[in-house]
């Protein structure tokens, strides 16, 4: 047996169960437990509200939106930050980690400021097209794809660093444009990554909360969020009701999550042949 720097596996795998279920499927399973003190009646009468509805159609629309906007721009960044040598490239490599280590209010705050209709952005948008940014959808979406975008980017960077040239290489030898090679050699290596970014950017604008309720106005029916509805009910003491939104919210995350995992886990096994 060869040795190892950690302890054996019985005991590194206690270790990990009894982490895992204090910091995780307890505090689970204490909103699941809440949530069911409804009642399948009760659960559906908190839930199926025009409210609720409405509210879980910004959020998880938005949130989709942001995450494939970010796939896009995450990509083309870190195509960028790869295979580029420029001028200033540490200190934009540093400004893709600003949403990590800003706090969420921050940005809120900064983002609405900016895009509000007397910004200096907002205003010059109202005035040259009539366009509202903040207290909206699409100020809702940019505040998601503010804080989304480094989890593409840092994601896909590594993968696009630790890719074979010659392989591109031996495309432009057979007579391949640069689209040929970028959609049939690059992109496939790439994909399981970018759907990674994309999953995780998903999941953080789910449940933002800090930097959208600054810009979004939180408007029930228009740009109220989920997690702005749990806090308004646990504000109004309606405790089981803010857990069966949690537990929705919870249900409905972990099916898309899931999804994606099943399509990036197809896309390795077929690139892998």
């Amino acid at each position: 047996m060869r040795p190892t720097v950690i302890p054996g596996f019985k005991l590194t795998l206690g270790i990990t169960v009894t982490y895992l279920s204090v910091i995780v499927l307890l505090p689970l399973a204490a909103l699941a437990v809440k949530a069911a003190g409804l009642g399948f009646g009760g659960l559906w009468s908190a839930l199926a509200t025009d409210r609720v509805l409405s509210a879980f159609k910004v959020s998880f629309g938005l949130s989709l939106a942001a995450a494939a906007v970010n796939a896009v721009a995450g990509l083309l960044v870190a195509w960028v930050l790869v295979r580029y040598r420029f001028p200033g490239k540490r200190i934009v490599d540093a400004f893709v980690d600003l949403p990590f280590a800003l706090p969420t209010a921050v940005a809120g705050i900064a983002l609405t400021a900016l895009y509000a209709p007397n910004g200096w952005v907002g205003a010059l948008l109202k005035d040259w097209f009539g366009m509202k940014v903040a207290f909206t959808p699409l100020g809702i979406a940019i505040a998601l794809t503010f804080i989304g975008l480094p989890f593409v980017v840092r994601t896909v960077e590594p993968v696009l660093q630790d890719l074979p040239p010659e392989e591109e290489e031996a495309a432009a030898c057979l007579g391949a444009s640069r689209w040929q090679t970028f959609r049939h050699v690059i992109l496939p290596a790439l994909m399981p990554a970018l759907l990674t970014g994309f999953a995780l950017a998903f999941a953080r604008g789910v449940g933002e909360y800090g930097s959208v309720i600054f810009i979004a106005g939180n408007m029930p029916g228009v740009t109220e969020i989920a997690p702005l509805l749990i806090v308004i009910k646990l504000e109004q003491y309606d405790f089981a009701g803010a857990a069966a939104v949690g537990v929705l919210m919870l249900l409905v995350s972990f099916a898309m999550l899931l999804v994606l995992n099943l399509l990036q886990a197809w896309m390795r096994r077929r690139h892998a042949r």
